[in-house]
């Protein structure tokens, strides 16, 4: 039954629709999603969404999505100098035993030494001598093209500088920005102006895990989210065969010390 309100009570405004009311939720939602996501990072806030059970409601299309929330997460590389340059804890031990390379490969190609342990904890976990089916090689994965005729590919040092000058001219077309970079460094520099959905999923797929193991990095967390994903996802594989280098040449890398 529908009761006619007295003539001295003021007429209510009519309610929003139902469907205005669920926009308004879906952005706050949104929101609030993306803030957490810069706050505490992409693995532990998809680990506690999906146990929780919520369906995460997104603002337009899947690549439009990610592209909001690449621009909260992976914006620039870390501001902090690198006049005293360290080397994060989060990394694994067979990256740590290169501490003190890495430092100086930083230093001669003026990059950030998480951004180049990040590059190496991906490609090799470590191991100077593995290769791909692809033909890359080495520490970084170089492919032979960047190679001169005498030099010696799987030598770290030669293998660290011709990574590091194409990470370093990818920083340079992305203007810094390191997530555009680490993907550059994965599908080539031409991408590095391309969208988001046009990249190879393997590439997007580096990109996320990158980003998110060089802001942890970068933010000095004493463990990383994101590196345990990526070795639970299969990055532990490639970390077992640095391992067993080490084990065969008589290396103990256990014994690497991160920086503090």
């Amino acid at each position: 039954m529908r009761v006619t309100p007295r003539p001295t009570t003021p007429a209510k405004k009519p309610a929003a629709s139902f469907s205005t009311r669920l926009m308004s939720k879906t952005f706050w939602l949104e929101a609030l999603f993306l803030i957490a996501l810069a706050v505490l990072g992409f693995s532990i806030v998809t680990t506690l969404v999906g146990s929780s059970g919520i369906t995460i409601l997104r603002l337009g299309s899947t690549s439009e999505h990610e592209r909001q929330i690449s621009q909260v997460l992976y914006e620039r590389p870390s501001a902090r100098s690198l006049s005293e340059p360290t080397l994060s804890r989060i990394f694994t031990p067979t990256i740590q035993y290169w501490n003190e390379q890495i430092l100086t490969w930083g230093g001669t190609n003026n990059v950030d030494p998480n951004l180049i342990a990040t590059v190496m904890q991906i490609e090799s976990c470590g191991n100077p001598e593995i290769s791909s089916g692809a033909g890359a090689m080495g520490l970084f994965q170089v492919m032979p093209f960047h190679f001169e005729d005498s030099e010696q590919p799987f030598d770290p040092d030669t293998n660290a500088k011709r990574g590091m000058a194409y990470l370093a001219r990818g920083l340079e077309l992305s203007d810094g920005h390191a997530g555009l970079a680490l993907a550059g460094y994965n599908g080539g520099h031409s991408i590095i102006s391309r969208s988001y959905e046009d990249w190879a999923y393997e590439t997007q797929r580096y990109y996320r895990w990158g980003s998110g193991i060089y802001r942890e990095a970068s933010a000095k967390w004493d463990s990383s989210p994101t590196l345990a994903a990526w070795l639970s996802a299969g990055g532990q594989s490639l970390c077992s065969m640095a391992e067993s280098y080490f084990h065969g040449i008589g290396k103990d890398f256990s014994t690497a010390t991160p920086t503090p």
